[in-house]
């Protein structure tokens, strides 16, 4: 397995988990934010199938997703399904953005693609949540 695919498979895993997380979070925002839920899944759903697709073509057998994952805290109300909503696109940022060193060519422009998506999703939710400041400075570094 080269680097860009390892660096893949913990994408991938950080996709599953983003798609676990918003189905805990969905059920917690109102009308004005579920459609932000919805398009973020559907992002991450999009991008996982698409990473299976890579993998399984490269001869790499991809990681399953697990029944469940560790949520960070609860999620009880519309504020804290925002703030999952952030984390989630953070962690996955961070993800893509550790998969730009090891990746050329059209992977990297997928790469840099998905933490321009992330980043951009993390702006909308931060905004919904009045939340400051609204981008990072250097977007998926967790440093």
């Amino acid at each position: 397995m080269t680097a860009a695919d390892e660096r893949l498979v913990a994408v991938l895993q950080a996709e599953h988990a983003a798609i676990y997380g918003y189905g805990v979070l969905g059920p917690k925002l109102d009308a004005n934010t579920i459609a932000l839920a919805r398009a973020a899944d559907n992002a991450h759903r999009t991008r996982r199938d698409a990473l299976l697709v890579r993998l399984t073509s490269a001869g790499v057998t991809p990681p399953p997703t697990a029944p469940s994952y560790q949520l960070p805290f609860a999620v009880t109300d519309r504020a804290t399904a925002l703030k999952l909503a952030v984390q989630l696109e953070e962690r996955t940022a961070a993800q893509w953005r550790l998969a730009l060193p090891a990746t050329d060519g059209d992977v990297r422009k997928i790469v840099l693609d998905a933490l321009i998506d992330c980043t951009t999703r993390t702006v909308g939710f931060r905004k919904a949540g009045s939340l400051t400041p609204l981008v990072a400075a250097f977007p998926g570094k967790t440093d």
